[in-house]
């Protein structure tokens, strides 16, 4: 089968975003585990320009190679995807997520400040200490942080593989009668009416809590987007329509951004000025839109791409898991770090996604090199893949 490598760029291209966008996490007004001194609402347009689509991205391409993986080793696929996926999520919520933990207890009003070192610290967060508790609540230990998707990859990739283990027919039929709805205008429409309809019914009801079991408006969209990838991974018809349409949905987005930047920052609704019930569904129905548009329109335009493969491509294919693992514990630590120097937002940022690249990247370059490591960050540990890998990694999905 041959390689989709638009897959593997727009994969590769969402990665390196996060970076940017956890960066930014840092510098704006919204909850995080470490904020600047300086946090304001500068950056907040901007971070709302991804907002909507920039997991859902991620969610549809993890279902769509899984679709291939499946297709590739049906008998050994969950196996296989349970190591790769499980063990660096428990590797990473020991050792690699502690760090987050630490640094967010001495950012934030614990009684008396945090006084007995790391060491200490680590120790109560393997035992599940619930005691780290300041007036805006307590750390939950221990914890996954921005490896939840990791969690949420794998509860997905159970549920398609007992959907095409229990029921393949059906699966053929879902993904045949799918392919057929949205090989022309309805590869717009039909979406757009799904992940409306899920932020309307769902967003008030459900909280972002990324734990889970009580995550529901997130799975109603997430695995809607994977389960969409999963099906229409070999649909020709699904890609090239979105290709035709590339154009439509990057005006799509763009309009309906526009729209939420007004609703949020210049529409004068708030806590203490709450819009009309019927402008809060629209905008959640626009919200939908977007999310979708973005996808929509940035497959649309990597399709052109599906054969470019190229050596920084089989470099960083593999690189984007190890380097996903590590990067939200390097720009925490970095960040809280960097705090007594003082540096304007303008140098500081720039230089926390400089030294988050460099140092993710440079924990690639060993991890890649050490059998031992490889599995932990997910990587594969055959005789064949560390011989290739003295010279350039071979893709891995």
């Amino acid at each position: 089968m041959e390689r989709r490598h638009d897959l593997d760029w727009v994969r590769v291209c969402a990665f390196g975003l996060l970076v940017l966008y956890h960066v930014g996490m840092y510098y704006v007004t919204w909850d995080w585990h470490v904020k600047s001194p300086q946090a304001g609402s500068v950056l907040e347009p901007f971070m709302l320009l991804t907002n909507p689509w920039r997991l859902s991205l991620l969610f549809l391409v993890s279902g769509a190679a899984s679709a291939f993986l499946l297709t590739k080793q049906p008998k050994g696929f969950l196996g296989s995807r349970s190591w790769r996926l499980l063990l660096p999520l428990i590797f990473g919520m020991l050792v690699i997520v502690p760090p987050q933990a630490y640094y967010e207890l001495l950012d934030s009003r614990y009684p008396g400040g945090y006084q007995d070192g790391y060491l200490s610290f680590w120790g109560r967060y393997l035992a599940g200490d619930s005691t780290f508790c300041d007036d805006d609540g307590c750390l939950i230990l221990p914890t996954w942080n921005h490896l939840w998707f990791v969690a949420y990859l794998w509860v997905y990739t159970v549920a398609i593989w007992l959907l095409d283990r229990l029921a393949p027919k059906a699966s053929g039929s879902l993904g045949r009668w799918l392919a057929a709805r949205l090989s022309g205008w309805g590869v717009l429409l039909w979406p757009i009416v799904v992940l409306a309809a899920v932020r309307v019914a769902l967003v008030d009801r459900f909280e972002s809590t990324h734990a889970l079991v009580d995550d529901w408006y997130n799975h109603a969209q997430y695995f809607s987007v994977f389960l969409l990838g999963f099906l229409m991974a070999r649909a020709a018809g699904f890609w090239e329509a979105l290709q035709r349409f590339r154009w439509i949905s990057l005006t799509l987005a763009a309009s309906s951004y526009g729209f939420i930047i007004w609703y949020f920052y210049a529409s004068g609704y708030g806590e203490t000025n709450p819009p009309p019930d019927a402008l809060r569904a629209v905008q959640r129905a626009i919200w939908g839109m977007n999310q979708w548009c973005g996808i929509a329109a940035i497959f649309g335009f990597a399709f052109r791409f599906r054969h470019a493969d190229s050596a920084a491509l089989r470099y960083l294919v593999p690189a984007v898991f190890p380097v996903y693992i590590l990067h939200q514990t390097v720009i925490v630590v970095a960040a809280y770090n960097l705090k007594p120097f003082a540096i304007a937002p303008s140098h500081e940022g720039p230089l926390l996604v400089a030294l988050t690249f460099v140092i993710c990247f440079g924990g690639y370059e060993i991890i890649r090199r050490a059998r031992w490591l490889r599995p932990l960050f997910g990587l594969k540990i055959g005789l064949r893949q560390m011989k290739t890998a003295r010279v350039l990694p071979v893709p891995e999905a």
